[in-house]
């Protein structure tokens, strides 16, 4: 049985897990998870935990583990609803606030990387249908080019907006590696440490 479980669920990502396989069941549930989803990057986005040298804001966790646990369509609609309501004026990324949301806060230092949020989701996404999601060790090196994918655009953009004579990586990503590689073991265990509560749960 244990054996019939582990073959129905290749190719599947943890979001495909819950509630029915089809139908409208299955959209309500899609649509339940894509609200969630957006709340959590919200809330995530503002939660700033002090460390050295620069405190850790567990949105890029949030974007990571979301991509990987919704896969790659669910993932996008989600942060693209994401990015829509900061579109719109409301206060969801990390330093938006009341008088500085919207559009405008969007074109400024942050739009790279809000790009490279979008582009990490589907590449977790992608990794999570291919069996990534399973293995600590593959989840690692599947965020570890999620991260990059977020910092390159994030990079070019600071570049392009401020001129290459500023000091952009000292800007843009040094002070931000050691609480990544932090947020990037959590993430990398907590996926398939939740496949392995669900195998043992059907099993």
């Amino acid at each position: 049985m244990a054996q019939a479980l582990t073959d129905n669920r290749d190719g599947l990502v943890l979001a495909e897990m819950i509630g029915p396989a089809s139908g409208l069941g299955r959209l309500a549930v899609q649509a339940a998870l894509v609200v969630v989803g957006v709340v959590l990057l919200a809330v995530m986005a503002k939660i700033k935990v002090p460390m050295w040298p620069v405190a850790m804001s567990m949105g890029t966790f949030a974007v990571l583990t979301i991509g990987a646990a919704y896969g790659p369509r669910l993932g996008l609609v989600t942060i693209i609803g994401y990015m829509a309501l900061g579109a719109l004026g409301m206060d969801v990324f990390q330093s938006s606030a009341p008088g500085a949301s919207g559009m405008a806060y969007m074109m400024g230092a942050t739009g790279g990387y809000l790009v490279g949020y979008v582009l990490a989701v589907a590449l977790m996404g992608w990794a999570a249908r291919a069996g990534w999601d399973r293995s600590a060790g593959r989840m690692a090196l599947a965020m570890l080019a999620a991260n990059a994918v977020i910092y390159l655009p994030g990079i070019l953009w600071l570049g392009q907006l401020f001129g290459w004579d500023q000091p952009i990586l000292q800007w843009g990503l040094w002070p931000f590696l050691i609480g990544d590689a932090l947020k990037l073991a959590l993430a990398a265990m907590l996926v398939p440490g939740l496949w392995r509560l669900l195998g043992t749960a059907r099993a």
